[in-house]
């Protein structure tokens, strides 16, 4: 992926801040000499914009000593620059003002998110010479940084305030045009910001009368007016020479959520996908519940104490790179298999320790040593490899037992086989109704996501008769209906506008258990997990993508409405200008992503030689946000 248009957005993004944090001037690598020490302040936005790109040591490498939030107590301190990250609102401006007023700091980067109305910058200009602090103001930049990167290839809108743009929010029954007008306007923003990033002005597909033409309506338009006005135009010169691929665009497909409602409410196979499922996955961090103490404690013994822990997965993390689209039991398999060749290695770890006469030492005193005999000069470079490698087995044995635990305890391979039948339409081997009706199988909430799931994906709607039996085992098991109250009205809506999504037609063939993970030296007791391997089937986004990118006739995506910002009068057609087939491709969905989509997309473009895929979403919700969207929806 080195030269093409991605230097992902991750690095661009990464790029971007580093040169803000860097005073707005391009950070050099290997510049000798400290670098100047800062503050940086943000709001809620800008840390989340940042924490998932820059780690705290990084920050640090960049001279920031403190990181604050803007609306907390902050001591002033009058010698040392601010880096200001913050949306342009009205409560920031004023808290910015205050610290004009208050001479915090000794000069003052301002860096918007978003890009700053022209009143609100004179709001500040005013604050300034009111505080005679003018001269303190060193600059104010718009940053156009307005969306977080997760991945190399997957963005999101936004984090804060992420119900403002939600499934919910777009499908209310009661919205108003001038809501509505707002949470697109919030939406085509963070993507007019991910364009001036990425650096290339796309074409723009998108499905008719949904809410993705809303979207590709207004961002069409003001792509168009920033071009239109060539001198303050972002995407001129040199930011597009860096955009690799100036020569050919790429091609933005908007996806409205309502196409498919049934992946989101899918139970899932993959590693990062169920980690997002059943463990609390937020923003690259997972935070775990520990329990610590006594298992099997005897009956009157004190419950046992929950710890918090909290881990980054990140791309640095080599396991989590190699693993996060595989199957379960494979990465169960392979952590065994990293545990054991780490096993190996741990006596070489204590005998080198024990060379070096560093038993009890930590190791930062252990590359202090100077003694450059061959022995120990091996010694200290291998040891903080090991350890590494050490934190991370931990880690993804933690996490990866605490997601078995739940594929155990609510039968999720069962779920997810019976899922991917009834979306595949292939017969089924035991009714609905057992499942729904069988105690230990998954909770209320599992339940209901394969009712859903059995709802929209039926080509016929049960009748009366059956749904009300349904409903009683459902009620009977402790769900809550109103979901299927929003999913009614959704399917008899949709109907009129077209047919079902289908998902291809492939099964997932278990696979006898895996006996090496069996073996009692194992740290999973896999026991009564099905093994299943999974084929490649495209889901009704990657199946658009397809056809767009490819320019592949289909009824399906046929009358999708084609822009392309950089000709001169905009016209309503679908016939697309250009008939080549794309290489760079970016999939939004409008109304909610999840994992399972992306991941779909990745496997989906490994067999494509040299091509791109970008994901992105306006929220990025787990079954069970969905399903709380849905029961608010239904709750009329």
């Amino acid at each position: 992926m080195a030269a093409s248009a991605a230097a992902s957005i991750r690095e661009r993004q990464t790029v971007a801040l580093k040169r803000m944090l860097n005073f707005n001037v391009p950070h050099v690598k290997n510049s000798t000499g400290e670098p100047v020490w800062k503050v940086l302040i943000y709001d809620r936005f800008g840390q989340d914009i940042i924490s998932p790109l820059l780690s705290v040591k990084e920050l640090r490498d960049m001279g920031i000593t403190l990181h604050l939030l803007l609306h907390s107590d902050r001591d002033p301190i009058p010698d040392v620059p601010a880096v200001y990250f913050v949306m342009p609102t009205e409560e920031n401006i004023d808290r910015m003002c205050q610290d004009l007023r208050n001479q915090l700091y000794e000069s003052y980067y301002l860096n918007f998110i978003s890009a700053i109305s022209r009143s609100k910058l004179e709001d500040i200009a005013n604050a300034a010479l009111a505080a005679s602090a003018v001269t303190q103001v060193a600059k104010v930049f718009d940053q156009y940084l307005n969306f977080i990167t997760l991945e190399d290839d997957m963005f999101v809108l936004c984090n804060q305030n992420k119900e403002l743009v939600s499934y919910r929010a777009i499908n209310r029954p009661d919205i108003t045009d001038t809501e509505m007008e707002t949470v697109m306007d919030t939406i085509v923003d963070s993507l007019f910001c991910f364009f001036v990033t990425l650096g290339a002005v796309p074409i723009i597909r998108c499905s008719r009368g949904t809410a993705a033409e809303m979207v590709a309506v207004k961002l069409d338009k003001k792509l168009r007016e920033n071009l239109r006005d060539a001198r303050n135009s972002l995407f001129t010169g040199d930011t597009l020479g860096a955009g690799q691929f100036s020569f050919q665009r790429p091609l933005l497909v908007l996806v409205d959520r309502n196409i498919d409602l049934a992946t989101p409410l899918h139970h899932t196979w993959t590693y990062q996908a169920l980690v997002h499922d059943v463990l609390d996955f937020h923003l690259n961090r997972v935070n775990l519940e520990e329990s610590s103490g006594v298992e099997n404690s005897p009956a009157g013994a004190r419950p046992k104490r929950k710890n918090k822990k909290s881990y980054d997965l990140t791309p640095v993390d080599k396991f989590w790179q190699k693993h996060k689209g595989s199957p379960f039991p494979e990465v169960a398999e392979s952590v065994q298999q990293e545990l054991e060749s780490y096993r190996a290695q741990e006596d070489e770890v204590k005998r080198l320790k024990s060379i070096m006469g560093l038993e009890g030492e930590d190791e930062g005193a252990i590359s202090m040593l100077s003694d450059n005999t061959a022995k120990l000069t091996s010694a200290v470079s291998s040891l903080p490899e090991l350890l590494e490698k050490k934190r991370l087995i931990d880690l993804h044995t933690n996490v990866a037992t605490a997601v078995l635990e739940h594929i155990k305890a609510r039968k999720l391979d069962v779920y997810f086989e019976y899922e991917e039948k009834i979306m595949s339409k292939t017969t089924l081997d035991k009714s609905l109704l057992d499942i729904i009706s069988d105690p230990d199988a998954g909770t209320p909430e599992d339940k209901m996501r394969l009712f859903l799931i059995y709802y929209i994906s039926a080509q016929q709607v049960p009748s009366e008769a059956d749904l009300e039996q349904y409903k009683k085992a459902l009620t009977d098991a402790g769900c809550n209906l109103n979901p299927l109250q929003y999913i009614k009205q959704w399917k008899a809506f949709a109907k009129m506008a077209s047919a079902p999504a289908s998902y291809g037609n492939t099964t997932t063939k278990p696979m006898g258990l895996l006996s090496r993970v069996m073996n009692t030296g194992s740290q999973f007791v896999m026991e009564g997990v099905k093994n299943l391997v999974l084929k490649q089937q495209n889901l009704p986004v990657t199946r658009i993508l397809d056809n767009l990118m490819e320019m592949k006739s289909n009824p399906e995506t046929d009358d999708y409405r084609y822009f392309d910002p950089k000709m001169l009068r905009s016209n309503d057609s679908s016939v697309p200008r250009n008939k080549n087939p794309f290489q760079e491709a970016i999939v939004f969905v409008v109304g909610g992503g999840n994992y399972i989509e992306y991941q779909n997309l990745v496997d989906y473009i490994k067999g494509k030689q040299g091509k791109h895929i970008l994901y992105g979403c306006s929220e990025l919700f787990n079954a069970t946000q969905f399903i709380k969207q849905l029961s608010q929806l239904g709750q009329k």
